[in-house]
């Protein structure tokens, strides 16, 4: 046992926790300090909500968002345009155009983009579902809204390329997104108005 803590399962929850992106020891210390001052029914209810996530959370068939049934609410939500389709790169960046309120299409999560760097590549992503969910019919639209970053618009070549040659029209968001940005912390004034002003896209930025 390291001799900073005076118990070896208080050391084991501080490693747990640090394991948690954006978590140090201090901050984890912290936190798990702080659930040992609640009750224990509060804390059973913290950690039984986590493995119930885990064991029960489902991806839409449709979209691959979360979700708790197998088509999301978003899919099945009849007054939203389904002819119009938004690719990002994850959940939370579906989180961050909903907050815009400036759109009604339907999304289609990625789960990541291309970066032969950290060993991902299309075949690692939803980009043939996407592919399938075009030929099927319906879309006549699809905004490629991922990360003003290289792997985004790597991504949105490689995307292009796929679907340059169906009856689809591509839009990238206008980039009110400075370069290098990712979506979830862009202000929901400027993600809103690079949704709504959003342009052709040709294969280049």
């Amino acid at each position: 046992m390291n001799q900073q803590y005076p118990s070896i399962l208080l050391e084991k929850a501080v490693g747990e926790f640090s394991k948690l992106p954006g978590i140090g020891r201090k901050t984890a210390m912290r936190l798990v300090l702080h659930l040992l001052r609640q009750d224990t029914a509060t804390v059973e209810v913290f950690g039984n909500s986590i493995i119930t996530l885990k064991r029960e959370v489902k991806y839409c068939k449709v979209c691959h968002n979360i979700s708790d049934t197998e088509i999301c609410q978003i899919c099945a939500n009849s007054q939203r345009d389904a002819s119009v389709v938004c690719v990002v790169e994850n959940i939370r960046d579906v989180m961050a155009v909903e907050a815009t309120q400036q759109y009604r299409g339907l999304y289609h999560v990625l789960g990541g983009v291309i970066s032969p760097m950290d060993g991902v590549g299309p075949s690692d992503l939803q980009i043939e579902s996407l592919v399938k969910r075009v030929v099927e019919g319906g879309i006549n639209e699809v905004i490629l809204a991922l990360s003003t970053t290289m792997e985004g618009d790597t991504t949105n070549f490689y995307i292009y390329r796929k679907l340059e040659k169906m009856n689809v029209k591509l839009s990238v968001i206008a980039r009110g997104i400075s370069v290098g940005d990712e979506l979830e912390y862009a202000d929901e004034i400027t993600l809103g108005r690079s949704i709504v002003n959003r342009t052709l896209f040709t294969g280049t930025v």
